[in-house]
């Protein structure tokens, strides 16, 4: 059966969660939005994992959880966070194998509420002090709404200083399709 591959960004991302996460891993979903990434990495630990999922929107804890219920999936391991990325460390105090970032805005809701440069710089530095070795930090950029492009080049030079004898940073990015199509930058922490 054929599948297609590259398809975009953001299953990318997954892809890669598919290769790092086993059941008993942490993993964090810095941008909850309608739950979907919070699910998916979820199933990926499985019941002996954990998964951190946060949000600064109450619309998106109430999705998530009614998902999160709706398919009888045990929230006892699965923590939901009304809080901004950037504040992770106060809640978060194991290593994590995963953080997933889906930055921009969330769908189907205003485009004046979106992550922010500074925010997301503060969040991706928190995330490297918790990942394990072998981790990866997975930003799937949408920038095509006021203020992406200025967190897009923001995201882009941090993670483009880090340490290479420490970090692998990839910027992938579909160079023939249009309108702004997402970026994944991934940070793998090496062994």
């Amino acid at each position: 059966m054929h599948r297609e591959f590259f398809t975009n960004s953001a299953n990318l991302a997954k892809e890669i969660c598919k290769i790092k996460l086993r059941p008993g891993d942490v993993a964090i979903d810095a941008t909850m939005g309608k739950g979907n990434d919070t699910i998916f990495l979820r199933n990926l630990v499985g019941d002996e994992g954990r998964v951190y999922a946060f949000d600064v929107q109450e619309e998106a804890i109430n999705i998530t959880r009614e998902k999160l219920n709706s398919l009888n999936i045990y929230i006892n391991n699965v923590e939901i966070i009304l809080d901004g990325h950037e504040n992770l460390h106060r809640y978060v105090n194991e290593k994590v194998k995963v953080v997933m970032f889906n930055l921009g805005y969330l769908p189907g809701t205003s485009r004046h509420l979106t992550t922010k440069g500074e925010t997301t710089i503060k969040a991706i530095e928190k995330s490297l002090e918790i990942l394990e070795k072998g981790g990866v930090i997975l930003l799937v950029i949408y920038y095509g709404h006021e203020g992406g492009e200025e967190e897009r080049e923001a995201v882009i030079k941090y993670t483009s200083t880090l340490n290479q004898k420490k970090y692998n940073v990839v910027k992938l990015s579909f160079i023939n399709q249009v309108n702004s199509p997402p970026e994944l930058i991934v940070v793998e922490y090496r062994e």
